[in-house]
């Protein structure tokens, strides 16, 4: 059974193909057309997933949509109906395209597959789930469990902006939701915009802010009061109301706050965008960051009470809250904790498919002892390298077997040399997980900053992951479990912190980030956190030979791992792409299977020769 599953036109459009409840490909369109977050139809997506699996569109037995249109037009219209006249703006430039996609989506979508193929339309069905269960099917089926609390939450979906289920076997019930306008996603995406990042793009910006709030400081304390009493209420069960006078999303585009109630509120101007962080922004950062956490270990508590169940997944925007995650994994309130590592809408592509398969195909759940959840996407061939070589007439060192590539690439990394690391399939969703990665040394004092700053061309303050060796896990990091996906923070070990200075706390939040506070300094957040991925022979074989043989040679079973692109851009996705990323950078090494750029001139590099580009000509 092959079904097609598809997301966006709203953001981070993607697409995922499951064969017998299997997904085998999966990839967001972003990484094709090089827009970041790109919301069109993902033609191309569509296109690599049908190449990746050798079928046509007349092989899919079904097409399916992550979310009803005709709901989601419903819920507009309530919306509009509520608070008119306000809004009328907002509704005169929606209706016209509310109306097609409630009357008209299914052509919509044959209309672009058409782009993609040929196919029979009579014969081609197309199904649509709800949001929320797009992403409850997209977290509970791939995570090995026959019975599962499933908490999805995020902005909005049709209605829904989040819901507790419950997974069992191959069917989910919908339980509870929490319904809109109220929101957590979208709370937390007002505060990304008070604080001068963009909506969508900017949360994660947030959560890496917050670190740098001072706990129990009078301004933590004042906001969290202003917070509670004027603009949220949260209920035991971890559902929030949203006091709508200070907020315009539900009759208004453009923003989600009443910029000038808020700047009264809070007594502080709006951040403007790319200008100067201020204490008083991180201790906001920090106050959100609570509220979130408080909101969702009561909502997981509230699903343990509903279902019964010892195991719980994540999915939606908001389990991308790796904090969050980290602070839920130690209550001890679940025996096991899933989260969908491509949790935002562009997971809402593999979710459709999956719901399709399981529930309206009534479908038994399908289990593997090795499951392949990220590594989804394209991979490139040594021919593909040698055509780059070719085009660019670069200068190399191949090596023969990955033991004796990953011992020289390891020598690099540990002479603080920044390696920009491209093999096998792309990874699906927001991390990069050792396949399209840039890479440094987790001990070195300065690489922070200069990863930061010199390569990837983004705020100074934002921290990086490491990637350790999963039996070196507990060394370093104070976690019982694996994090496979980096979707957990946790501490890291007392034996690996250095001691602070009596007046850490008053510094200026800039000068924190100078203080020698940990062995494995550039992986280690200014509260003594790291956002954690463990890496195993199984996960990521060739990723865990590099690892090891830089322990091999310096002793740490870890590197820096941070995604491989520059601010503004997607995540590289062809060599082609990867190589412009180093090239507009101060990286320097390119690593693309086993062969080795370096901008630096070393004497051994060599030349594609004429009889290679001969039969690179032929091959071609």
């Amino acid at each position: 059974m092959n079904i097609l599953g598809i997301s966006g036109l709203y953001h981070d459009s993607a697409a995922a193909l499951t064969i017998d409840g299997k997904v085998v490909a999966a990839a967001q369109e972003e990484r094709f057309t090089r827009i970041k977050h790109d919301k069109s139809f993902p033609v191309r997506a569509i296109a690599y997933c049908l190449e990746e699996s050798g079928l046509t569109l007349n092989d899919l037995d079904a097409v399916t949509y992550y979310e009803k249109p005709s709901l989601r037009y419903d819920r507009y219209m309530e919306s509009y109906q509520f608070y008119a006249p306000m809004g009328f703006k907002s509704f005169m430039s929606h209706f016209p395209i509310l109306w097609k996609w409630k009357h008209y989506f299914k052509n919509k979508v044959r209309k672009h597959l058409r782009e993609v193929g040929t196919f029979d339309a009579s014969k081609l069905k197309i199904l649509f789930t709800e949001h929320h269960l797009s992403h409850a099917a997209g977290t509970f089926y791939p995570s090995g469990l026959e019975d599962s609390a499933i908490l999805t939450i995020d902005g909005v979906g049709e209605y829904a902006s989040a819901s507790i289920c419950h997974g069992q076997k191959n069917k989910i019930k919908i339980i509870k939701e929490l319904r809109w306008p109220h929101s957590l996603g979208i709370l937390y995406s007002a505060f990304t915009q008070f604080l001068g990042f963009k909506i969508n793009n900017g949360e994660y910006k947030v959560m890496g802010l917050a670190p740098y709030g001072i706990v129990d400081s009078d301004n933590v304390n004042n906001f969290l009061a202003i917070i509670k009493e004027k603009l949220i209420d949260i209920a035991s069960d971890g559902s929030i109301w949203l006091n709508q006078d200070y907020f315009q999303y539900a009759t208004a585009s453009g923003g989600k706050i009443q910029v000038a109630k808020w700047e009264s509120l809070f007594n502080m101007k709006m951040r403007a965008q790319d200008s100067t962080l201020d204490q008083v922004h991180c201790d906001m950062a920090l106050a959100i960051q609570l509220i979130t956490e408080e909101s969702v270990l009561k909502m997981a508590a509230e699903a343990k009470r509903l279902t019964g169940s010892k195991n719980i997944c994540l999915s939606g925007g908001v389990a991308l809250n790796c904090v969050a995650n980290g602070k839920l994994l130690k209550t001890k309130m679940f025996d096991h904790l899933f989260i969908q590592p491509a949790s935002g809408d562009a997971g809402g592509s593999a979710g459709a498919a999956l719901a399709a398969h399981h529930i309206y195909y009534d479908q038994p759940l399908v289990k593997s002892d090795h499951p392949n959840h990220v590594y989804l996407g394209p991979e490139y061939s040594d021919q593909d390298i040698r055509a780059l070589i070719d085009k660019h007439n670069l200068s190399f060192d191949e090596y023969t077997t990955d033991k004796e590539l990953c011992d020289e690439v390891a020598s690099l990394i540990s002479q603080e040399n920044v390696i920009g690391w491209f093999q096998g399939r792309m990874e699906f969703g927001p991390r990069a997980l050792g396949n399209r990665s840039i890479l440094g040394d987790a001990t070195s004092l300065d690489m922070q900053r200069k990863i930061n700053l010199k390569i990837k061309f983004r705020e100074g303050f934002r921290p990086f992951a490491p990637s350790v060796l999963i039996e070196d896990n507990q060394k370093y990091f104070n976690i019982d479990t694996d994090s496979p996906y980096m979707l957990l923070v946790t501490d890291v070990q007392e034996s690996v912190m250095r001691p602070l200075p009596p007046d850490y706390d008053q510094l200026h939040w800039r000068k924190k980030l100078d203080i020698n506070r940990s062995e494995i300094q550039s992986v280690t957040h200014v509260n003594f956190s790291a956002r954690v991925q463990t890496v195993t022979p199984q996960s990521n074989p060739k990723y865990y030979q590099l690892i090891q043989s830089f322990k091999a040679l310096t002793g740490y079973g870890l590197l820096i791992n941070t995604s491989f692109n520059v601010r503004g851009e997607p995540i590289v996705c062809t060599p082609e792409d990867a190589y412009n990323c180093f090239m507009q950078t101060n990286m320097d090494y390119l690593v693309l299977n086993n062969f080795v750029f370096s901008k630096k001139e070393k004497s051994n590099q060599k030349m594609l020769s004429n009889q290679d580009k001969d039969a690179l000509t032929v091959n071609n």
